[in-house]
């Protein structure tokens, strides 16, 4: 079976192809005999890291492991006769689970003659409200001892004079004096379950130290050496500043090796020399590439960009959201620790892979250009991609990120180097199909404009080399329904029938794009096929005849499946579309040609009513309860049934979340605006009639206020309570329960 797998960024970049190349050809090639070697160059590479890392994290003197360092970024406080140290912490929490506690707590040291110092210490609070706030929001830093609130342009100026300020600048003696403070050590007792946590001491900013040391002693040995060859740490440039997804820059860091400290510098490097120095990977190319897989891996789990996660007692990687956005309090990983970030750990994740990988057959892979496929027409029976969405993810320069790494863990670099532009040291980027309108394509600005015809060129392009009896599938995995129309519009025109839709659970609840809001908890999945040469011209009374039985139809067996909300609206539109993208064209009787736009919006009227008709047990065109139902009501209806969640299954962790993310989710009640205006208009519901009173409207977003918010309004003043009483006492069939948990 030929097949063709795509990411439509024009092109599938060199890196990229280099890694597939090994887990789509060599790893199914190579397979469980791959998977031994990997798991015994981890061993090697474990022994010998452990044995000349140790000194930069040394074990407590009580036996006890560290795993994991936690620092924040520190400004001076600018208000006269203060001049203290400001820590920029997000959160004191440190361990945040109903079972246990623990937190930071501070107190102030004032000296005659002296700016104000802050102390921490780890203490068990008895209630929430016994953590202290955080220092900093929105870039504004608030003094702890004088209440003077530094603003936005103040602390990155101070950040910028050191650079991001992730490094501590040690004094002569070996004492911290200003830069990064470190906040508190998590560690473990060998045999004991359960994280430890406690206040820095002299030993642990030695060992900083001894880092400090240990990297300028790599970069002279390169230095004397007349640079040749790659500088060990990444010296290429961040993009500019402005480039979606990323903040960094503003606070002084330029350099892709500026969002890591030098501990964690020192111990990539190393890393990477103790794996080409394995003398079973001599020649090896292919163990070569996995071992710089896991260092890949390594280093996004060591860099300043992690978290600590309070509710999990969990490192979080700098990945929980497709940016580089600022962290004030960071988290750093231990490479040897045993715990997130350890090597050894990434290669058994590796070898795991391999093992599920190895099968008889294997494909190839090739370097194309999405918009000139080299494929000869009708040669593929499978054409399938997971497509960019306009400027939602900046992915080639999010790519650099691995990208410099690799260069530097792979002793044949050169074969990443862009096969557009040599003299690039990066991922292309100008040919890549996202819009970023800070970059161009042959001087033609890379607008909206401009990503919808390279996007409608790719979908023609899959269509050429499609078999007239093959199988495409175009993925989708986002809630609102700006730029559905121009994507759905250009498959469309390039000869595509979308024949069905299916929701897969392939996002994770706990990524922070999901946390709170409506997001997809499913990828939807649009199954396309080649539409026929001599498709008729179809006649829009038939269609809109067709549509509504189709929506139910597909909507119930969806629901019996357990899709809800958000997953299952979107997931309609398969079925939907295909009935319009069936013909050539769709025309009115007097033959006027119908806008796949103006489709759409009997579509959404579709979903929305056949939505309520399951909600009310009752028909919205037979003048029962929907007849009379107010406007205020349906929109509630519509918007709690909405915001409802797939079963999708759950790992542990994101289980241990539900609780607190089901109390946020309560109090926020959001959508996207352009998902309810959708529902709201062909339902005769005017938003701005009900701002204030039923939903609020700010920046994109919709909240409908939950019915203690506004029970005043509701009930009055008198009869909240009786209301409430009765409500409990004569519950309203089996609806409530589900659509207002609250109550």
């Amino acid at each position: 079976m030929a097949g063709c797998i795509l990411r439509l960024y024009a092109v599938i970049y060199a890196s990229y192809a280099y890694v597939n190349q090994n887990i789509l050809e060599d790893i199914p090639r190579h397979g469980s005999a791959l998977a031994e070697e990997l798991r015994n160059v981890g061993k090697e590479i474990k022994i010998q890291s452990e044995r000349e890392l140790i000194d930069l994290y040394p074990v407590d003197p009580d036996g006890k492991t560290p795993i994991a360092y936690l620092w924040t970024r520190t400004v001076r406080c600018e208000a006269p006769k203060c001049g203290a140290e400001i820590p920029l912490m997000r959160t004191f929490w440190l361990c945040k689970k109903a079972s246990r506690k623990r937190a930071l707590r501070y107190s102030i040291e004032r000296r005659y003659g002296q700016s104000p110092r802050i102390e921490f210490e780890v203490f068990e609070p008895e209630l929430n409200e016994d953590v202290p706030l955080g220092t900093v929001t929105r870039a504004k830093a608030k003094c702890i001892c004088c209440g003077t609130v530094l603003p936005p342009e103040r602390v990155q100026g101070q950040l910028k004079m050191q650079k991001g300020g992730a490094d501590v600048i040690l004094d002569d003696e070996g004492k911290r004096s200003a830069g990064a403070r470190m906040t508190a050590v998590v560690t473990v007792r060998p045999g004991q379950k359960g994280r430890h946590y406690r206040t820095p001491n002299n030993t642990d900013y030695v060992a900083v130290r001894k880092s400090q040391e240990r990297l300028q002693e790599v970069l002279s040995e390169w230095e004397l050496g007349g640079k040749q060859g790659l500088c060990p740490v990444p010296d290429e440039p961040l993009p500019p500043i402005g480039t979606l997804g990323f903040r960094v820059q503003r606070y002084g860091m330029l350099q892709w090796g500026d969002l890591f400290t030098a501990r964690q510098k020192v111990a990539l490097v190393e890393l990477g020399r103790f794996s080409n120095e394995q003398p079973n990977q001599q020649g090896n190319e292919v163990l070569k590439a996995m071992m710089a897989v896991c260092i890949d891996r390594v280093a996004m789990q060591n860099n300043t960009g992690c978290r600590w996660k309070a509710t999990g007692e969990s490192l979080v990687d700098s990945f929980g959201r497709h940016a580089i956005p600022m962290v004030w309090d960071f988290a750093e990983s231990i490479p040897i620790g045993g715990s997130t970030g350890d090597l050894y750990k990434q290669t058994e994740w590796l070898v795991k892979i391999i093992d599920d990988f190895s099968v008889k057959d294997y494909t190839m892979v090739q370097v194309a250009d999405a918009g000139d496929h080299p494929l000869p027409d009708q040669s593929a029976e499978i054409w399938f991609t997971d497509p960019p969405y306009y400027d939602a993810i900046p992915y080639s320069d999010l790519s650099d990120f691995f990208l410099v790494w690799l260069k530097r863990t792979l002793p044949n670099y050169h074969l990443l180097q862009d096969p557009y532009d040599p003299s690039n040291l990066l991922s292309p980027k100008n040919r890549e199909i996202v819009q970023d309108e800070s970059k161009q394509d042959n001087n033609h600005k890379k607008d909206r404009n401009w990503f919808e015809e390279r996007m409608a060129k790719a979908f023609s392009e899959g269509r050429r080399v499609m078999r007239e009896d093959g199988v495409g599938s175009v993925v989708f995995a986002h809630k609102t329904t700006e730029g559905w129309e121009a994507l759905l519009s250009g498959m469309i025109r390039s000869g595509w029938t979308i024949t069905g839709s299916w929701p897969i659970a392939t996002e994770m609840s706990s990524r922070l794009r999901a946390r709170e809001s409506a997001a997809l908890a499913t990828s939807i999945h649009l199954v396309c096929r080649s539409r026929s040469h001599d498709a008729l011209i179809g006649d829009w009374a038939d269609v809109l005849r067709e549509l509504p039985q189709r929506v139910s139809s597909w909507m119930s067996r969806l629901q019996y499946e357990g899709i809800r909300g958000a997953d299952l609206v979107f997931a309609c539109i398969g079925p939907a579309l295909e009935i319009f993208s069936r013909y050539r064209t769709v025309e009115t009787a007097e033959g006027r040609e119908v806008k796949l736009s103006e489709y759409l919006e009997k579509v959404w009227e579709v979903v929305g009513r056949t939505a309520l008709e399951q909600v009310l047990s009752t028909s919205t065109t037979d003048g029962g309860l929907m007849g009379s139902l107010e406007e205020d009501a349906r929109l509630t209806a519509l918007f709690l049934w909405t915001l409802q969640s797939t079963d999708v299954p759950k790992n542990e962790s994101d289980v241990n979340d539900d609780k607190e993310l089901r109390k946020k989710t309560l109090r926020r009640f959001t959508l996207s605006f352009d998902v309810v205006r959708r529902f709201a208009q062909p339902m005769g519901i005017d938003l701005n009639a009900w701002t204030g009173s039923i939903i609020t409207i700010e920046k994109g977003v919709v909240r409908l206020l939950p019915v203690m918010e506004r029970n005043k309004d509701l009930f009055g003043k008198d009869g909240v309570g009786t209301t409430a009483e009765w409500i409990e006492r004569e519950p309203i069939g089996n609806t409530l329960p589900s659509l207002f948990p609250e109550l």
